[in-house]
Formats: structure tokens, sequence, C-alpha cells
């Protein structure tokens, strides 16, 4: 599977659980470690296990390898899930105030995802 329709499928599946402020960094240009980064966040605990569990089964359904290779979890406030072309961080609230991850990559570009997402 490439990595655009992988990406695809995690910010369907991010959206499908309600994530928020959902943003994709194409790195390709920056780094060699992934194609994209997709951040997020999630309003509680429960909600960031659900949008990270979720995304998960989605991209092992779609096919991607390491669907499974996942740290963290919602006591930690951030789940970082490694699917190899892409790097996926679901945060707290706090948490994605506090590595602001965007600024820390502001050399790369932001994807147009709106097309991935349900109005």
């Amino acid at each position: 599977m490439d990595s655009k329709k992988l990406l695809e499928v995690v910010v369907k599946a991010a959206d499908d659980k309600k994530a928020l402020d959902i943003v994709a960094l194409d790195m390709s240009d920056v780094t060699f470690v992934a194609d994209y980064f997709v951040i997020m966040e999630a309003m509680n605990s429960r909600q960031l296990d659900a949008i990270a569990d979720n995304i998960a089964e989605a991209a092992e359904l779609a096919g991607a390898k390491a669907a499974g290779h996942i740290e963290g979890d919602a006591k930690t406030g951030w789940v970082l899930i490694d699917l190899g072309d892409i790097v996926v961080s679901v945060f707290g609230y706090d948490e994605r105030g506090h590595f602001n991850l965007e600024k820390l990559w502001s050399d790369a570009p932001m994807v147009d995802i709106s097309g991935f997402i349900a109005e």
C-alpha cells in the first residue's frame, strides 16, 4: 500500500472516532524516518485509546505493515503508532500543547486532508 493511501486510511479512522485538529505533515523532504507525520488530539483518555485502537485496526485491515507497533497509552496522554511510512501521534490536549510537534517539524509542509474527513 502506498503511503498516500495509508494516510487516507489513518485520517478516516481518526475522524470516525471524532479526533480533534487532525494535521498531516509531509516529511518526505525533511527526514527519511517517514513520509508523513499525523498529529491529532482527543477530548479524554477513553477517546484517546479508542482513536489509537481504531487507527491500528484500520491500518492492519488495509494491509499496513507494523500496524501493531504502538507506544504509550491514555495514562501517558500520548499514543504513538508507527506504521512505517506514517507515524501517528494521538495526544491529550495538554500533552499536544506541551510537545508542540507542529512547531518542531515546521519545515514540513502540511498536507490537505480535508477530502478524507467527513463533513
